[in-house]
């Protein structure tokens, strides 16, 4: 595929993402593509006459978006690209990097084969939470990988019940509980004890945090379901809700807060050969072939 606008987004304060910038830059110049620069990294490219947007707009206009950082860069642009109808592609520049899978040392045969269509495309659904509270929406917001129900104190137990499809399932003493994507079941969640799900599942993992009995276990459910927590009355002040660990949402005794699907979904594209077991062997440390 042909793209003729593409968005730059990136890791500021970092030399190798201005490494990898720059680079993306002359590859995309070669290309006669249209350079679209979030406002935050137009300092870290040699090139100040590009022209600088809002990632809101660069979603807008972009048909490309390049995101070049860790897999946190990639969730804080994707929740806003996934509003717009903008493929995303990710370029290490983290950690894991679960997210980001072009190699940095990589990028001019990866671009290439990106521009000459030989990529693999998948669509990765969010999710969105609602706080009521007396039955009137307070605030909305969504999340790519997980929302989290927490305590705002440090090892600090919480009561709430849960309702899928407005059906009681329990009521819980624990430091939360999270609600996990296919894409975030690697993140918090994994972390948590939660299963690995592949991507293409429509479904979510729930998995409460350190709870008060040995018999509460991660549930798998229908990504389609309504999940529904009920925050108990006897609980302290300082609840929160966090989208993705970069949104967070003050609750206060006795609200609700209501988790579905959001009707929008990020489209990211991968190298041709993109193995998810790949990525999960080598992410992971799992071991290799015996023979």
């Amino acid at each position: 595929m042909s793209y003729q606008t593409v968005g730059l987004i990136g890791k500021t304060d970092h030399e190798g993402s201005r490494v990898s910038l720059n680079a993306l830059v002359t590859e995309l110049k070669e290309r006669n593509c249209q350079i679209l620069v979030e406002a935050r990294i137009k300092e870290e490219l040699d090139d100040r006459s590009l022209e600088v947007c809002s990632l809101e707009e660069l979603g807008e206009r972009s048909e490309l978006a390049i995101v070049v950082g860790g897999d946190g860069y990639m969730l804080g642009a994707a929740r806003i690209l996934a509003n717009h109808n903008t493929d995303v592609v990710g370029v290490n520049r983290g950690n894991l990097g679960f997210l980001t899978d072009i190699n940095p040392e990589d990028i001019s045969r990866q671009i290439t084969n990106i521009f000459e269509g030989r990529v693999h495309r998948e669509e990765r659904f969010l999710l969105e939470a609602t706080v009521v509270r007396d039955g009137e929406n307070q605030e909305t917001n969504s999340a790519v990988n997980e929302i989290v129900l927490h305590h705002g104190k440090v090892a600090h137990m919480m009561e709430f019940e849960l309702y899928i499809d407005g059906l009681f399932v329990f009521s819980q003493r624990s430091d939360g509980l999270i609600v996990a994507t296919p894409t975030g079941s690697t993140a918090y969640s994994l972390s948590g004890g939660g299963p690995i799900l592949m991507p293409q599942l429509d479904a979510l993992t729930l998995v409460p945090m350190f709870p008060h009995t040995l018999s509460s276990r991660p549930i798998v459910v229908d990504a389609n379901s309504e999940i529904y927590l009920k925050v108990s009355k006897v609980n302290t002040d300082n609840l929160q809700v966090s989208c993705d660990s970069h949104i967070v949402i003050s609750l206060q005794p006795g609200d609700e807060v209501r988790i579905r699907k959001n009707p929008n979904k990020l489209t990211l594209v991968h190298p041709k050969d993109y193995n998810y077991f790949n990525v999960l062997r080598t992410k992971l440390n799992w071991g290799s072939k015996l023979y």
